[in-house]
């Protein structure tokens, strides 16, 4: 039984394969990505069809709609992929100076760099974003992939660590 559904699948393979590559080339920007949907396709269809039927290749149909549905989703991967990265490269771009280079000689400035990267990588993102970077709460959610809430918490937190640490540090100063 097995030997015929690995059949049938391979006889629909070699009758539709050039239709569903030459549909999923229109959902990717070059050939192996075409490839890699067809791919990504067939399997979803062959384990939703040895769950709902008797295991046999699908209606083609239902295999174009689901190559239109990994285009879409890898799109979106790919879009959102896309802007975390340009965001870090901006940041990185300028050598973590997120505080203006001309206080560079500063003492305060220079304490309040080594205090920002001493915090965790999630709270010294934010406060990156939001201070240097100008960012909203809403721009900051969507780059890093979490909720404005998220964001506003960890900046708030970043926030109270910071002064919490600026204030020990001053203290260590006048009394030390």
């Amino acid at each position: 039984m097995r030997r015929n559904r690995a059949r049938e699948w391979k006889q629909w393979m070699a009758a539709n394969g050039h239709r569903l590559l030459a549909f999923a080339r229109t959902w990717a920007p070059c050939q192996a990505d075409a490839e890699d949907l067809v791919q990504e396709a067939v399997m979803r269809l062959w384990t939703v069809q040895e769950e709902k039927s008797n295991g046999g290749p699908p209606d083609l149909p239902l295999a174009f709609s689901t190559i239109r549905f990994a285009g879409l989703n890898r799109h979106r991967t790919e879009t959102r992929r896309r802007k975390r990265e340009e965001s870090v490269l901006y940041l990185n771009d300028f050598d973590d100076v997120w505080l203006d280079p001309a206080l560079e000689d500063d003492e305060e400035a220079m304490l309040l760099r080594d205090e920002v990267a001493k915090l965790s990588d999630k709270l010294r993102e934010v406060v990156t974003m939001k201070i240097w970077g100008g960012l909203t709460f809403a721009e900051i959610s969507e780059a890093l992939a979490i909720s404005p809430n998220t964001a506003a918490s960890r900046y708030r937190y970043a926030l109270e660590q910071l002064a919490q640490r600026m204030q020990q540090r001053t203290k260590e100063v006048n009394h030390g």
